[in-house]
């Protein structure tokens, strides 16, 4: 994938993304026919997803990039169709373990398989900067800074500032706590 033209859905891409999303033959090729048509290259580039990701989530410029590391798997600077839709299925209601698979995965900047504290600091910074001043001001002491934020992620999972998490740890710490969950994404009020 990844080429520079759009092609036909392949029967291996369909029967793959069927398997790994759960999305039905319609419902593929019918966002298949909607990306060729947007995306003529067959790729989006990571300048078009941060302009409309940025469009989408004003402030959103810094975290933009890393989400877009983070579904770009194959490292070619763009998002293929196959990405597209596992970045629909990640983003999409379902399963929690699934959705923090891709958080681990954007926290997980270095791809190494650990998040160390600088990761985590990096990605909170990102993450703070979509919450606007005046709901800032409502955040609780220990959490109104990205720095208090990755402190208190780390306490929780009883980290030295040189240790690192692993993917494992920060599913299953993050699935059992819900203050942590809140740490690491930003929900805006209604």
């Amino acid at each position: 994938m990844g080429g520079s033209r759009s092609r036909p859905l392949s029967r291996e891409l369909l029967a793959e993304l069927r398997e790994r999303t759960r999305y039905s033959e319609a419902e593929l090729r019918a966002w298949h026919e909607r990306f060729r048509r947007q995306c003529p290259a067959g790729r989006i580039s990571r300048e078009d997803f941060e302009r409309l990701y940025g469009a989408a989530f004003p402030g959103a410029q810094g975290y933009a990039g890393h989400v877009f590391r983070s579904l770009d798997t194959n490292d070619d600077g763009g998002l293929d169709f196959r990405e597209y839709v596992i970045a629909l299925h990640l983003t999409a209601p379902g399963p929690a373990r699934l959705k923090l698979e891709w958080a681990f995965a954007l926290f997980d900047v270095d791809r190494n398989g650990a998040v160390s504290k600088g990761e985590a600091l990096e990605i909170l910074t990102a993450i703070f900067m979509l919450i606007p001043p005046e709901e800032q001001k409502l955040l609780p002491e220990d959490e109104n800074s990205p720095e208090k934020r990755a402190d208190k992620l780390w306490a929780y999972f009883k980290k030295g500032d040189d240790e690192k998490i692993a993917e494992g740890e920060f599913i299953e710490g993050v699935m059992n706590n819900d203050d942590i969950m809140r740490l690491i994404q930003y929900e805006p009020k209604k």
